[in-house]
């Protein structure tokens, strides 16, 4: 039997999944890796840490399925977005830490270039917000902080790469050097429209051309693997950031299908064809997974934090063990007794965009109980991503009449009700939720052929739960009152 190998580098964890010519997945396997925070708004993470527990799950993968390297057809990366990597070209080390996507180390410079001159052009040109978050000033960062970083990476002795071209790269043994447009167009680096790097933004950040990877479609064979890491040259076939990927995955493959991806943060996105988008609020435009022959747009919102916020109310507070306990917590209650809570750790990310917004705890009283808090959690992730669905429809002036979810939260049943809820419109869960892997695996199938076209892969996308709003719509903006509120506070 053939099979599709499909590696999902996650910002907590890196994952393999195998799937079979249908794209059922048969098996995944999960490896969990620690993020560091040396200072207040920080977040790195080592790459050659990254790389060994990916190239671990994948051998395990392989291992505990007893599949031969051989039967592999093609290998799909998926990728956290706009984590940065700089390394050597001559040993193959990182020069110092990732920036993982969520450091906010940058903010002062990106807030400097926002007011300048420049900021028109970039935001136009990119289709993105000038922040901390994009690729584009970690590069700048790590050349400042590196000795003789501007000079090494003129030179091409220092590479730089989003996480799939870090994993590219180890696994072809240093023979390839690529992204795919998708995650380029997240490095504020990328002319949206053309696909390729822009010699204007790369004078503005003052980066090196030399050091950036070639620009491929999502959809391709770009190398093969060095047969050491995995046993067999297998080829490299699809490539596309997590949420790119996601969208592919949930078969959004025509303008106005939206998804929304409840992980680490929250990823809404829109797809809308071969037009690119405009934001009037605040929105992001950005490449959709597609070959570089057929480019294809997306809409985007991000919140910064989403399952992240249980992570700290689990490991910081210690309010509970096992987060799949949240749901019936939450669900036991009638509602969280006017608690809200603003999860801004590292800022707000759309449609506010405010670096400076820090986490809030509000409504508290003595009755306050520690499920009142739980249940806060999960429905600010809700909330979170209601804002950014507002957005979307104010900007495209079409209404959302339904959303497709994945990610690892997708499976709380409270809260994709809750979701349902204040959308006014159905929430759909897939049987796969794990659609950032089925989309790589996805792409690489169409990469090698298996597949000619898109429209054989819809039939196999299928509905396990719909969930329909029930919630009276005084009772929803009542409670977006609060939230509201809640927000304005957590900013000023």
């Amino acid at each position: 039997m053939p099979y599709l190998l499909s590696l999902d580098e996650g910002t907590t964890s890196a994952r393999a999944a195998l799937y079979d010519s249908e794209a059922r997945r048969l098996s995944l396997e999960s490896n969990p890796f620690h993020l560091n925070y040396p200072h207040a708004g920080w977040v790195e993470v080592d790459a050659d840490v990254v790389w060994a527990a990916q190239l671990a799950a994948a051998r395990r993968l392989l291992d505990n399925t007893r599949v031969d390297p051989r039967e592999i057809l093609a290998i799909g990366i998926t990728n956290q977005r706009e984590t940065t990597v700089v390394w050597e070209r001559s040993t193959g080390r990182p020069v110092g830490p990732a920036i993982v996507w969520q450091c906010r180390r940058t903010a002062p410079f990106c807030e400097s270039l926002a007011h300048s001159s420049h900021r028109q052009f970039i935001e136009s040109s990119t289709g993105l917000v000038i922040d901390a978050y994009f690729s584009g000033s970690k590069i700048r960062w790590l050349l400042d902080h590196t000795p003789n970083g501007q000079a090494r990476a003129a030179s091409g002795d220092l590479l730089f790469g989003t996480v799939d071209t870090w994993l590219i790269w180890k696994l072809t043994a240093g023979r390839v050097h690529v992204t795919d447009s998708t995650n380029a167009s997240r490095t504020m680096l990328m002319d949206l429209a053309s696909g390729d790097w822009s010699p204007d933004l790369l004078n503005i950040f003052n980066i090196p051309r030399a050091m950036l990877p070639s620009i491929t479609g999502s959809s391709e064979v770009v190398g093969v693997t060095s047969p050491e890491f995995l046993g067999a040259e297998i080829p490299i076939a699809g490539i596309a950031g997590d949420q790119q990927s996601a969208l592919f995955g949930q078969a959004c493959f025509s303008p106005g299908l939206t998804k929304n991806t409840y992980g680490t943060g929250c990823f809404a996105l829109m797809q809308t064809g071969a037009k690119q988008p405009v934001s009037h609020n605040r929105l992001l435009a950005t490449r959709a997974a597609a070959p570089a022959s057929d480019p294809r747009f997306a809409l985007e919102g991000s919140v910064f934090t989403g399952g992240a916020a249980m992570q700290f109310l689990r490991d910081n507070l210690g309010l509970f063990g096992d987060v799949s306990l949240t749901s019936d917590i939450a669900s036991s209650l009638e509602d969280s007794g006017g608690v809200y809570l603003v999860p801004a750790f590292t800022g707000l990310g759309a449609p506010h965009w405010d670096p400076d917004a820090r986490g809030l705890l509000t409504g508290l009283t003595r009755a306050t109980s520690r499920a009142q808090i739980i249940r806060a959690g999960l429905e600010s992730i809700a909330f979170q991503s209601f804002d950014l669905f507002a957005a979307m429809q104010a900007d495209t002036g079409q209404p959302l009449t339904e959303l497709r979810v994945d990610g690892g939260a997708a499976a709380n049943d409270f809260l994709m009700q809750f979701q349902a809820d204040l959308l006014g419109c159905p929430v759909v869960r897939p049987v796969d939720i794990e659609s950032t892997a089925l989309g790589a695996a996805y792409l690489a199938a169409l990469g090698i052929g298996l597949f000619e076209h898109t429209s054989q892969l819809e039939a196999f996308w299928l509905s396990e739960k719909r969930f329909e709003p029930s919630l009276h719509p005084a009772s929803r903006d009542a409670l977006l009152d609060g939230w509201n509120h809640a927000v304005r506070k957590a900013r000023h």
